[in-house]
């Protein structure tokens, strides 16, 4: 599918709208870039902001809230809230994933309780995926979800939330059935946090601040109508999900407001060897561009670019740890702007390769697509 005069043009007009909206908070002191701010950043103000443009939920139906734009009109508004280092953490998770999760396999009935308070920033999600000693081997799940009247009992253990203790409603994936491979007796719910039962414990970074969080179920009611799709059939369900969890320009962009600072104050170094090194990464950023416009264009037929989204995140996950190691040969006492937001990064990047999907797991989907005959 290419792109109209139409979209680009539309394109075009988002991109400024954004910019002059994250220039003038920026101006008005209501919020200062860094790097990894789409999980560090949480403004409801500056959600409901964009909201109120229609900016989140763009590619839904209007019925929901949406815009009923393409998906490369919503990459380029991140590309756009990336660049500027926005506060967009409140926000995310609901419209990246379980906005498109939910319009392609919930009911009307959970499209109409669920899409509405997402695209109006009012509802904030969590991720209910990783569990203690599961790592990123999702089908290794052990919270069980127990058939009751009316619905389901919930009891386990989730870990590395992010948002959990600010968050509305938790996306859950637990164990229904056990069948004889691992993968199989997974469903997805949709879980109000303030359900009795449910407990949040923070987990402290590095950097001192509360993103993370465990979650524990303890009886937790889940009405039956909050089953995401299929009883039982999360992994195909979860696997799609995630082309949207890794495919997006966060996976390359979480460090650009770092990025910026080292280019301007590159240009005041004489280095050869800086320059080169320079040039290769403004030639890597280029390239995830294209393969993230590929995934968004990919998107937009209905299809999911699972493989795609992985070798993205992969690549990414790589340039943004070698953008803190460019930006480290640059600091010095004389660039205290620049000094403070690689340290900033720098205690960041620990979960760059973590959350979404460890390499080893994200080598292994790229592996066996490639063997396939």
């Amino acid at each position: 599918m290419t792109a109209t005069r139409h979209d680009t043009n539309e394109i075009a007009r988002l991109r400024r709208e954004v910019r002059e909206l994250t220039d003038a908070w920026r101006a008005e002191g209501r919020y200062v870039p860094r790097s990894d701010n789409w999980m560090r950043g949480f403004d409801p103000d500056f959600s409901r902001e964009l909201a109120t443009r229609g900016l989140i939920g763009i590619t839904w139906p209007r019925e929901f809230g949406g815009a009923g734009q393409s998906q490369r009109a919503r990459l380029a508004v991140n590309e756009e809230l990336l660049r500027a280092g926005a506060p967009v953490a409140a926000h995310w998770i609901g419209d990246r994933q379980i906005g498109p999760a939910v319009l392609r396999h919930g009911t009307p009935e959970l499209q109409k309780e669920v899409l509405p308070g997402i695209a109006a920033g009012r509802s904030v999600f969590c991720l209910g995926m990783s569990e203690p000693e599961a790592g990123s081997d999702l089908a290794a799940v052990r919270t069980t979800a127990t058939a009751v009247e009316g619905g389901w009992r919930v009891n386990g253990r989730k870990i590395w939330t992010t948002g959990a203790h600010k968050a509305t409603h938790a996306y859950l994936l637990a164990r229904t059935a056990r069948g004889e491979r691992k993968h199989e007796g997974l469903t997805e719910f949709i879980v109000d946090m303030d359900t009795p039962g449910v407990e949040v414990s923070p987990i402290v970074d590095l950097a001192g601040e509360q993103h993370f969080n465990e979650m524990v179920f303890t009886d937790v009611f889940v009405p039956g109508h909050r089953v995401l799709g299929t009883v039982g059939n999360a992994w195909r369900q979860v696997t799609e999900q995630l082309s949207f969890e890794r495919g997006g320009p966060e996976r390359f962009l979480s460090t650009y407001p770092l990025f910026a600072l080292a280019v301007r104050d590159a240009a005041s170094v004489g280095s050869d060897d800086l320059k080169a090194a320079l040039g290769r990464l403004v030639a890597r950023l280029a390239t995830l561009r294209r393969l993230a416009w590929k995934v968004a264009t990919s998107l937009d037929g209905g299809a999911a670019p699972v493989v795609d989204a992985a070798t993205l995140k992969y690549l990414g996950n790589a340039f943004e740890n070698d953008v803190i190691d460019f930006a480290r040969r640059l600091c010095a006492p004389d660039r205290p702007e620049l000094s403070a937001a690689w340290g900033q990064a720098l205690l960041a990047s620990p979960g760059f390769t973590i959350r979404g999907g460890a390499a080893d797991v994200l080598l292994s989907i790229i592996a066996k697509q490639e063997t396939r005959p």
